[in-house]
């Protein structure tokens, strides 16, 4: 097994791409620290050894009317999340600054809520156009749903990078959010490529979804063309259906990030909430197929900040 793997590592390299019709079913079963080793020849190969840092502000926080089981700022859910309007503008730029001045690759405004109101919009995108004015550093949106309209300002005014999750595969997506439905999801990333956007797009682990939902939604987004892939691990908010969820083991989690590896070889895996629940805030994932992360003093999920990781990352020189 171990011959098979680093095989298709090298495969891999050489232009060999997985499908759905492949027999993947031994990278359940295969031994972790041989998967792991693949995954990393990978990544070294396809993306090097420098790991991409994004960090986000939530700019808008609270009372969604979305229904997703796992979220805490849905108002379906009962979790007590802070609640407040679109932040102005000097709260959010001096947070974009501090995090270019930290070394921060990407910076994203992130909103609860299905889409912005019009007024929201307009004031999102006049805060966009004036950082692209003010900073160096590479702007992100994470909206909802956004017409092609929207998308083509947003472009315009400066923002590089769109995110939007798929969340998880296609086959579960219904037993986490019934208000709106995975194609819609996949509409909307493609929207936002037509207009030149690079979409970043991922899910949540630990929602109570197999092995197998996890390896539908590597081919899900490696079908899409998804160029940076978030990896969230839940870890369960009281308040919400999934509170009771059992926490993920190291294994699994360090199982999934490598196969996401394999599946979708240039793209970035992007390690995101939950890191906590991996020793030393991920430093084995980012020697297993991981190369990005997000990052940030404001973060509560991860358990780090932008210096611990940095800190953490120059000792596997991978900053």
């Amino acid at each position: 097994m171990e011959e098979k793997l680093l095989q298709l590592a090298e495969e891999i390299t050489k232009g060999k791409r997985l499908s759905r019709r492949d027999d993947v079913e031994f990278f359940k079963t295969c031994d972790l620290k041989e998967l792991q080793k693949g995954a990393d020849y990978i990544r070294n190969y396809f993306v090097g050894n420098k790991v991409d840092l994004c960090s986000i502000i939530a700019g808008k926080s609270g009372n969604c009317g979305e229904n997703c089981k796992f979220c805490a700022q849905s108002a379906h859910n009962h979790t007590g999340c802070e609640v407040y309007e679109l932040l102005d503008y000097e709260r959010i730029y001096k947070e974009a600054k501090k995090n270019e001045e930290a070394g921060v690759n990407r910076f994203a405004i992130v909103i609860s809520g299905h889409h912005p109101s019009e007024k929201d919009f307009e004031s999102l995108v006049w805060m966009y156009k004036k950082m692209k004015e003010e900073l160096k550093i590479n702007l992100c949106a994470s909206l909802g749903f956004l017409t092609a309209e929207q998308f083509q300002r947003l472009h315009e005014a400066g923002v590089k990078n769109y995110h939007n999750n798929i969340e998880t595969s296609r086959s579960f997506f219904s037993k986490i959010c019934t208000t709106h439905t995975f194609d819609e999801k996949v509409e909307n990333i493609k929207r936002a490529k037509a207009v030149g956007l690079n979409v970043c797009s991922g899910g949540i682990i630990g929602l109570g979804e197999t092995m197998d939902d996890r390896i539908e939604m590597a081919f899900d987004l490696f079908e899409l063309g998804i160029g940076s892939i978030p990896i969230n691990c839940l870890i369960p908010i009281p308040g919400t259906p999934l509170e009771n969820n059992q926490r993920l083991t190291e294994e699994e989690i360090y199982r999934t990030v490598a196969i996401f590896r394999y599946i979708n070889p240039e793209a970035d895996i992007r390690l995101a909430a939950g890191r906590s629940l991996v020793r030393e805030n991920g430093k084995g994932l980012f020697e297993g197929g991981a190369s990005a992360t997000i990052t940030g003093d404001m973060l509560t999920t991860t358990g780090a900040t932008i210096k611990s990781d940095k800190e953490m990352l120059l000792k596997i020189n991978r900053l």
